[in-house]
């Protein structure tokens, strides 16, 4: 028995040509010397899937029920560290940090991992195995033993690995500015025996713990390139003063600008930045663009000094100069938007204080508190909470407490509200006064490296590592993942809420703007297409969901790996980096 399938067409009366298919079963045989055919059953009124059904039959295939024609023996989540990892690949990054081996292949993972899923190592190392990750670099089961051989591995090559980021981004060609910034922070570690940890001034308000510094130098644009680690009570100095022995003798870099924020690049940095060990001077020159603080800007305002308010009654930029800077160019800088601001937390703040002050008051007033002693004490506990006690001027006998303004000192010091200046040598033919107030501004984008680092994607802290290699490791793998976290960024702004096309202010004074554009992504939150808007962190949970699953078929021994089918999010994700959708890593 088989299926027939006749067709027949004929034209209908309005003249539409039409196409009749009759599906029959029929008993074929031989009657003497002819080929007879016995139609058995007409399937034609049947639904197409069951003709086809019964016609399969016949042929003498197997049939299962549809939920038992495929099995899915897993599906594990593919898409984010896909991408992650294709970024580094486009990058050069796994070159970057050395020759081929499983030492590399380890310490790349532990790089993915901490711009996908931030944690623990031990934690790290488990997560391995429940995506494609683990397997496709051959990492999964990695003992802890390994991770911190590959973290060890990485710290002797760090300054190989640096040196190659500044090659790309500091050197006079994709750098002809010859800029570098940089800026020191703070996260703090559990446990009391690393021999880095010490109680210094906390950037994360975590007092009483001990913690770390590291300093990030960036480009200009904000690409991390070098990371340092220091004891918990170093000094912006000091560190100022290591990082520009790494760009001047491990890089091998020359005249530089290097760009750092006030009380770091102080007057005595600056007297021994361009002396070698003997006194002499070197001959590369390093130039600086640093701000002033507030003792010496007062200075510049005092007596009829260079820096008086008439300078800005057209204008919120003005170049000065100064017998105490001599060599120097002063840029001089008025925000009145900063201005109000800082008016207005001061009040806060103060307002803050007196209403922690008053129930002080009134138990003395109630004679519940009483002693000049016992007073000066409850008033000591609450006076510098939100650091204004240099405001107040309290009078204490035994039996009473008065609190009253410094108006002085409140005036003194709103008078530079809004004020600041910065300092360079650098000549106003090679960078002019809007170009120093934007070069010291771009510190912004190592903030905003730190935030990335510390909380937004990257969680560095608590540092939970003893040993003083490990916590350099633990910080570098941070460093490189921020790299990597910064190209990503940049490459998915159409997908994300991150602003593509900053506009340029024609005033570096003002404050920055948003285009409009940004904008309109936060306010409607969906492009035309009703496609959502994504967080950076967003975006990698959705490419989550892009799995890989391993499918078997009824009657086959092998299961074959194939790709979830990828939304249009997923899709654009890997073209905006350039690569179409991998079905593994290697």
């Amino acid at each position: 028995m088989h299926v027939a399938r006749n067709k027949r067409t004929y034209v209908a009366k309005s003249g539409e040509r039409r196409v009749y298919e009759s599906v029959l079963v029929r008993r074929t045989y031989r009657d003497g010397g002819k080929v007879r055919h016995e139609t058995l059953a007409n399937l034609s009124a049947l639904p197409a899937e069951a003709a086809a059904a019964v016609e399969a039959t016949l042929k003498g295939q197997r049939l299962v029920p549809a939920a038992e024609a495929v099995t899915i023996t897993r599906s594990v989540p593919h898409g984010h560290v896909a991408a992650v990892h294709a970024m580094a690949a486009k990058l050069g990054l796994p070159a970057l940090l050395g020759p081929a081996g499983r030492a590399r292949d380890l310490a790349l993972a532990l790089v993915i991992s901490r711009v996908v899923s931030p944690a623990s190592k031990l934690s790290t190392s488990t997560w391995w195995a429940d995506v494609t990750l683990g397997a496709d670099l051959g990492v999964a089961g990695a003992s802890t033993d390994d991770i911190y051989a590959a973290m060890d591995w990485l710290a002797s090559r760090q300054d190989g690995i640096e040196a190659g980021l500044a090659r790309r981004h500091l050197a006079p060609e994709p750098n002809p500015a010859r800029m570098a910034l940089f800026d020191l922070s703070s996260s703090w570690l559990e446990g009391s025996h690393c021999p880095l940890a010490a109680r210094g001034y906390s950037r994360d308000g975590k007092k009483g713990k001990l913690q770390i510094e590291y300093g990030l130098l960036t480009d200009p644009e904000g690409r991390p390139v070098a990371v340092r680690v220091f004891p918990g009570n170093t000094g912006d100095p000091a560190a100022f003063t290591a990082i520009v022995q790494v760009v001047r003798d491990t890089f091998g870099l020359r005249d530089m600008v290097m760009v750092g924020d006030r009380g770091m690049i102080t007057s005595a940095r600056i007297a021994a930045l361009n002396q070698a060990e003997d006194g002499t001077a070197r001959p590369d020159r390093y130039g600086w663009i640093t701000a002033l603080r507030a003792p010496a800007i007062r200075k510049l305002m005092a007596d009829d000094g260079p820096l008086q308010l008439s300078l800005f009654d057209q204008q919120d930029l003005a170049e000065i100069t100064s017998g105490d800077f001599p060599g120097e160019r002063l840029i001089a800088c008025r925000n009145p938007v900063l201005a109000a601001e800082r008016a207005r937390k001061r009040e806060d703040l103060l307002q803050a204080t007196e209403k922690l002050l008053a129930p002080i008051i009134a138990r003395v007033q109630a004679r519940r508190l009483a002693g000049a002693g016992p007073i000066g004490v409850e008033a000591g506990k609450v006076i510098n909470t939100y650091k204004t006690a240099k405001h107040f001027h309290l009078t204490i006998t035994d039996t009473s407490l008065a609190v009253t303004r410094r108006q002085d000192q409140i005036d003194a010091e709103a008078a530079l509200d809004g004020f600041y200046v910065l300092r360079t040598p650098i000549p106003a033919s090679e960078l002019d006064g809007p170009a120093v107030v934007t070069a010291y501004k771009n510190l912004k984008y190592v903030e905003r490296d730190f935030r990335h680092i510390k909380s937004d994607d990257l969680d560095l802290r608590p540092v939970f590592h003893r040993l003083e290699e490990r916590v350099k490791a633990h910080v570098l793998i941070c460093m490189l993942a921020c790299y990597l976290t910064w190209h990503l960024r940049k490459a998915w702004a159409p997908l994300t809420f991150t602003d593509e096309t900053p506009p340029v202010p024609a005033n570096p004074v003002a404050p920055a703007r948003r285009s409009p554009h940004a904008q309109a992504k936060a306010s409607y939150q969906y492009d035309p297409a009703g496609q959502p808007y994504y967080t950076f962190r967003g975006l990698l949970d959705h490419l989550a969901t892009l799995t890989r699953n391993q499918v078997s078929f009824t009657g086959t021994p092998v299961a074959i790996p194939m790709l979830a089918e990828p939304t249009s999010a997923q899709r654009q994700a890997f073209e905006l980096i350039g690569v179409s959708i991998p079905l593994s890593l290697k």
